[in-house]
């Protein structure tokens, strides 16, 4: 490919400041790659404002660069980048100047793209749901190790690094190994219903959902209990999610619903009980 000149290589390059051309308009930096392969005027034209529209910004087609906000002009460069058909895409942080909303739209966009897509998409991204949203297989990597190499289903079942499991939402809470459970890095201690073999340096991933929430203490069959206080309350979509401290273990995220909250007369600074099955912990070795 490097004996090729770059514009019959087949690649396209989203960078994190999309490198728009500065003197040609939305559409005209859309359609470049079109131009460059031959296609004729009209239709390039006519191509690249369907990808403006799909994207969001066809009614900023005849806008110059510097009149564009960074939102906007990423995904004129994300337009671009489609629109030239390569072989090869790759894309640097393609949704990180975009707003939540518009973020989720973009990424349905891509997404449906790429599902057909018969060339080859590389992605760096720091959002592990944007990356498991997209990719058929994840590259986790850490100050220059790579954690892991999975299919995104298995990143998202057994994240790796705290930071990935904080990301997609999880409780990951690191720890060594014992003979039923996890001896926690920040203390206090973890029954499982699955030890790895003690010693082993290991993350423990909760999901949200998994906690229960409540204002005695539970006598029934969780493993692990203990008692707490709740320090912020979040809303995310017809669930709130709680945060809460305590001194027998560290901080743990809660999922309830608004319900379950109106009835334990759950707020801010409110004292409550936590408890955890050991079936709904899955440790995974580090």
């Amino acid at each position: 490919m490097t004996a090729l000149p770059p514009h019959r290589r087949g690649v396209a390059w989203v960078p994190q400041d999309g490198a728009l051309f500065p003197h040609l308009s939305a559409l005209s930096n859309t359609a470049y790659g079109l131009r460059t392969h031959g296609v004729p005027r009209a239709e390039a034209r006519r191509e690249a404002q369907s990808w403006l529209d799909r994207l969001g910004v066809g009614h900023l087609a005849h806008r110059k660069p510097g009149q564009l906000s960074g939102g906007q002009a990423q995904r004129v460069a994300l337009a671009r980048a489609l629109a030239a058909r390569p072989r090869l895409l790759l894309l640097d942080e393609p949704l990180a100047a975009l707003d939540q909303t518009t973020r989720a739209h973009v990424r349905h966009t891509l997404r449906r793209h790429l599902a057909e897509f018969g060339g080859v998409c590389l992605i760096v991204t720091h959002d592990p749901v944007e990356a498991v949203s997209l990719a058929d297989r994840v590259l986790v990597l850490d100050d220059g190790r790579v954690l892991q190499d999975e299919p995104p289903s298995e990143v998202t079942r057994h994240p790796r690094s705290p930071w990935v499991a904080r990301m997609l939402g999880r409780n990951a809470w690191p720890g060594t190994a014992t003979a039923d459970g996890l001896e926690l890095a920040g203390g206090g201690h973890l029954v499982v219903a699955e030890p790895l073999a003690p010693g082993t340096e290991a993350l423990a991933v909760i999901a949200p959902e998994a906690v229960s929430v409540h204002r005695e203490k539970p006598t029934g069959s969780p493993r692990n209990v203990w008692p707490g206080t709740v320090r912020e309350i979040t809303s995310g979509g017809s669930r709130l999610r709680l945060l809460i401290t305590s001194d027998r273990a560290p901080d743990l995220v809660a999922e309830i619903t608004p319900q379950a909250a109106a009835e334990l007369r759950i707020a801010d600074g409110t004292q409550v009980w936590t408890g955890v099955k050991a079936t709904e912990v899955t440790v995974v070795p580090l």
